[in-house]
Formats: structure tokens, C-alpha cells, sequence
């Protein structure tokens, strides 16, 4: 053989072993925040100053659509952990820990199989516990740096500055002036607002300098170029009626992905740098993604769809609203592009509930005063009132969600409508259940298909329907029986409910009945009313859920409830063995009662 010859069969034979290598893997790197809408300068918002996030997106593609599902951080990181919607868990109510189910891993767990080092500096908040170890690290020292020589990287980096409580923390020195404020259609126009805004994007362009920082000391470790990075926050603004609320206003967040040169195969069609994508996007699709990018085995339990790889763009995303803190509610949402529809499970209770976290904020205290004294528009106290049964809002024509349109868009909202149905029947959504019984091992087996309905029609509000709500008193399903009693009570019925709240085997539906003929019965029938919810409130009786639930419905009596407000006063805050998290949530919920 010449020389010539060996060199090229050399050569080939190198090449060979080199094509038979596995593909390098990338590092993903995660820059995230909290409580922040898409108010930066690539976003348009020129009242923010956000450079290094701009520069960021410069580089990559920017999301225009992306919702969190949830509009508070708990909910929000649990559908980002599990790659599930958390009502289909039954864990969408604020800090309510449930299993995620035999044989499902959170995302960083399947990354570690994958031979990926993870780490998450620091916030974790998730309703779902740790089944085995997810993170090699999880804590305020948690860095890339530690890994293995070589080792691909999942990294978390998250910011709390952003965070509702800073935005109301003083003394503080403004940047940003209060007259450049853009205060929405929906608060009023105070000093305190203003301030409480202004704050905000303060906060912003704090946390976009650390932003920075974080890319920097990639780049100093020469890895930029082998790093995929997303930049998002954990659901929209901190200011009230934008956190705890499935509108656009509180799911919609801003998603920058860059993925360098090197791993171009891996963009999406849409990718060039400085573009803007319309693409609809949800946090549940974020694992699905993420695993994707790795090569990673996506399991079937998975509900989202890579937003960077072979799966169809959405047609829809999804929000929800459950418990917010001491607070019930049950609302769900989608969004097309353009169309918002917002469904109302509880109508009868305000947007604007008292959670006593919230009203630390100035301008929810200012709102709610100017609300009492009669001094706002239609826009500015609907967040005070009781709500419809459905809503639409057209983004194109009202950024802020004040014009329902539901009435005057049939077509769009029955579209919207099917696409919510089937949303919550294909994810089981079991946020039909009181939250007691999420957390009851006897309730073994769940089909939302069998419930539904009557929530459905109890929450239509439509009227002639008294005789299938009685019906459903007397369903095998305490379920059934729950709902039939809440859509009595959300038509100011009272028919069969004082039997009912001293004799149905479930203190929830007991609870609600006595809520019903506590604000509409007889001055005789809601004293007993008001003594049986008393009663359910002693969680270290009736435990935590059952317990919140009847507190609730007791504070809605209003004047009603002054009999037993003694009572009240000495219930237990605190028990041993209640659950650790979500537990300083009875404390306002009793001062809110008592007076005091």
C-alpha cells in the first residue's frame, strides 16, 4: 500500500469513529423571574430599561404568546415541574401538596438519567412533593460550576426581586418617574398606583442587570456556544388583577429562547435571530421542550407539546384558577391569538376577594377604598363586583380586558367554549372536587365527565333549573351533591338545603348549604347555619380543607354570622400534623370573621 493510499484510509476510518460518536449534548440554561409581564424593551414597552434582556433577544427568538396556565407561582411551577396541568392532579389550589401519581417523574429527574447534571438556584414552590432525587443541587450555591468535567448542564437561575412583596417593600428610591407610568383601564388613577407601578419597573430593571450577570459568567467560562437559553417569568405582574387572575393580564409572560450556531439542527423553523414568533406557548409545554432539546425520553404522562421540535403548534392555551391562598375560586380560561375566554365556576363570589396577602399592596388598599366610596368608573369596580358566568375579551381591541364581548360574539365564544370542554374532559380536570377530597384515599377512582355537568348548570346561572339542582341533592356523588347545593346557592335558593347542611355525609356540601341558607334564609334558619359553619371551621376536628372551606362560606354571611363571631375568635389557627405549607392562611380568614 502507498503511502498516499494509508494516509486516506486513515482517514476514512477516523471518520467512521468520529460519525459514530453521539452528538455533543447542549447545556440548557434557564434565567427566570417572578411576578412580571412582558414590560421590556424588546417587548415594546419603552418605559421599561431592560438592556441586557434585550440584547438577549437580539440573539434569539422572541415568544408573543406565551402563557404560565397559572397566574400565581405555586400552580405556575407545578405545571412546569410535572409537564401536567395541575388540575389534572388536583393540584392547582395555592401551596396544596398532592402526589403526582404513581410512575411520574418530574423533568430534571429524567434530564439526571440522561447523564445531565441539574441544578436550581433556588425557588422550587411546587404543589407536588419529590418522588426521589430531582435536582443534584438545589439551593441558593447551586451553579453549573460543579458539575463533571465535560458533564452536559440543566441550570435554574431564578430572581425574587420582581416578586409582588417588593414592589410594595418601602422606603425605596423611584427610577422611574410617576408620571410615565401607564396605569391600566381597570385601577384607578392614584399616587399610590402610580408609585406601586412605577416600583415595578424598578424591580424590572434590577433583575435585568442580574440577568446579565448570569450570561456573563457563562460567557467567561467559554460556554455560551454550547448553551441553549430561555429567559421567562413565572406568570404576569405582581399588581392586583394581574397575579391571581387567568386573564392575559396574569398568564401572559415574556419567553426569549436563544440557541446558538452549534446547535442550529435543533432550532425551530421560526428561529433567526432579533425574530418574534406568534406561536401559542404554555408552561406545560416547557418539559416537553426541554427534554427534547436534550434527546431525553418524553413519558406519556406528559401533557404539553415541544414548542421546539416535531409536535403541531397549539391551537389554544389554557389557564386556571383555583384556592388563592384563603380564598375559594374556580375559574378557567383559554386563549387563541387574539380571543381570551374566561369561564366562572363560583360567579357569586367578587373578583377581588379578600386575600389578606394582597391587600398589602397600596393599590389594592386604594382601590378597594375608592370602590367603598363610590368614586370609580364601570371599568375600575368590576374587580369589586360578582361576577358573569362566561367572558370574552378581544386582545386586538382591549389590551387591558375590560369590554366583555361574550354576548355579542356567539360564534367565537361557543368556539371557545368547545375548546375549554374538551381541555378540562381530556386532562380529567379534578378541580370539580371540594379540596377535601383531593386529599381522601377513599375517593379512589375520578371521571370529571360524571360531575361536570351539574357544576355546568349550576354555574350557568340560568334560571328554571331548580328541579335538577334538587335533583342532584340526592346524587350518590358528594361531588354531584356539592355543586347541585352551589348552584342553589349562586341563584339565592334555599330549597332542600337546611336538611341538607345538618345531614349530608359530606362537610362540604354541608358547608355549602349552610352558606345558602345562612345568607338567604330565615333570621332563625341562618343563626343554625351559621353555628353548623362554625363548627366545620375547627380544623383540628375537621382538618385543615374542610375546616377553610366552611370559614369561607361563614365570612360570606356577612352581618349574618355576628352570633357565632365569639366562637370564631377562639378556633385554632394551628394544629399538629396540619400540612407545612399553605398553613398561616386561617389566621386572616378568622380575623376577617371576628372583627378583628
Amino acid at each position: 500500500m502507498t503511502s498516499l493510499r494509508r494516509r486516506q484510509f486513515l482517514w476514512t476510518a477516523l471518520g467512521a469513529v468520529a460519525s459514530a460518536q453521539p452528538a455533543p449534548k447542549p447545556n440548557i440554561l434557564w434565567i427566570t423571574c417572578e411576578d412580571m409581564s412582558p414590560n421590556l424593551g424588546c417587548y415594546g414597552d419603552s418605559f421599561a430599561r431592560t438592556p441586557s434582556i434585550d440584547v438577549l433577544s437580539q440573539k434569539g427568538l422572541r415568544y408573543m404568546c406565551c402563557w404560565s396556565n397559572a397566574p400565581v407561582c405555586a400552580p405556575a411551577r407545578t405545571t412546569i415541574i410535572s409537564g401536567m396541568y395541575p388540575p389534572s392532579l388536583g393540584a392547582e389550589h395555592m401551596r396544596s401538596e398532592v402526589p403526582m401519581g404513581e410512575g411520574r417523574k418530574m423533568f430534571p429527574q429524567i434530564l439526571r438519567e440522561a447523564g445531565y447534571y441539574t441544578s436550581n438556584n433556588s425557588k422550587e414552590d411546587y404543589n407536588v412533593p419529590h418522588t426521589g432525587k430531582v435536582w443534584d443541587e438545589s439551593s441558593p450555591r447551586a451553579h453549573w460550576r460543579k458539575r463533571r468535567a465535560g458533564q452536559p448542564f440543566f441550570s435554574v437561575f431564578n430572581h425574587i426581586g420582581t416578586h409582588e412583596s417588593q414592589i410594595r417593600t418601602r422606603p425605596h428610591e423611584w427610577r422611574h418617574s410617576f408620571e410615565g407610568v401607564r396605569v391600566p383601564a381597570y385601577h384607578p388613577d392614584t399616587p399610590e398606583v402610580r408609585q406601586d407601578w412605577a416600583q415595578y419597573y424598578d424591580n424590572i430593571e434590577v433583575m435585568d442587570t442580574w440577568a446579565g450577570g448570569i450570561l456573563k459568567q457563562l460567557q467567561d467560562d467559554g460556554l455560551a456556544d454550547d448553551t441553549i437559553v430561555f429567559f421567562y417569568s413565572d406568570h404576569g405582574s405582581g399588581m392586583p388583577r394581574s397575579k391571581r387572575w387567568p386573564l392575559n393580564s396574569g398568564l401572559r409572560v415574556p419567553l426569549i429562547l436563544h440557541v446558538p450556531e452549534k446547535f442550529r439542527a435543533l432550532r425551530p423553523p421560526e428561529y433567526k435571530a432579533g425574530a418574534v414568533t406568534n406561536r401559542l406557548v404554555s408552561f406545560v409545554d416547557l418539559a416537553p421542550t426541554v427534554l427534547s432539546l436534550a434527546g431525553a425520553p418524553r413519558p406519556k404522562f406528559q401533557q404539553g407539546v415541544a414548542f421546539v421540535g416535531a409536535d403541531k403548534p397549539r391551537r389554544h392555551v389554557f389557564g386556571f384558577r383555583g384556592r388563592m391562598d384563603e380564598r375559594y375560586d374556580m375559574v378557567r380560561s383559554a386563549f387563541d391569538g387574539r380571543y381570551v375566554y374566561v369561564r366562572h365556576y363560583m360567579p357569586h363570589r367578587v373578583y377581588g376577594e379578600h386575600v389578606a396577602y394582597m391587600f398589602q399592596t397600596p393599590t389594592t388598599a386604594v382601590w378597594k377604598r375608592l370602590y367603598d366610596e363610590g368614586k370609580l368608573n364601570a371599568a375600575q369596580s368590576r374587580f369589586w363586583q360578582t361576577k358573569p358566568h362566561e367572558e370574552l375579551f378581544d386582545l386586538d381591541n382591549d389590551r387591558d380586558e375590560v369590554n366583555d364581548i361574550a354576548s355579542r360574539q356567539p360564534a367565537i365564544t361557543a368556539r371557545l367554549r368547545a375548546a375549554v370542554d374538551e381541555w378540562i374532559v381530556s386532562t380529567n380536570d379534578r378541580g370539580f372536587l371540594p379540596e377535601v377530597e383531593l386529599h381522601n384515599p377513599v375517593r379512589s377512582s375520578y371521571d370529571v365527565k360524571k360531575i361536570k355537568p351539574m357544576a355546568d348548570l349550576a354555574a350557568s346561572m340560568k334560571d328554571g333549573v331548580d328541579a335538577q339542582l334538587a335533583a342532584g341533592l340526592t346524587d350518590a356523588d358528594s361531588a354531584v351533591r356539592y355543586w347541585a347545593a352551589m348552584g342553589l346557592l349562586i341563584r339565592k335558593k334555599t330549597t332542600g338545603l337546611a336538611a341538607l347542611m345538618r345531614a349530608d355525609d359530606s362537610p362540604s356540601v354541608r358547608a355549602i348549604a349552610a352558606e345558602a341558607v345562612g345568607r338567604y334564609g330565615s333570621a332563625e334558619e341562618a343563626a343554625a347555619a351559621a353555628e353548623i359553619l362554625a363548627a366545620l371551621g375547627d380544623m383540628s376536628k375537621h382538618g385543615v380543607y374542610v375546616a377553610m372551606l366552611a370559614l369561607n362560606s361563614l365570612d360570606a354571611l356577612g352581618p349574618r354570622n355576628a352570633s357565632v363571631r365569639a366562637k370564631v375568635k377562639q378556633l385554632p389557627i394551628k394544629v399538629e400534623g396540619m400540612p407545612q405549607r399553605g398553613g398561616g392562611t386561617f389566621g386572616p380568614l378568622i380575623r376577617a370573621i371576628a372583627g378583628s
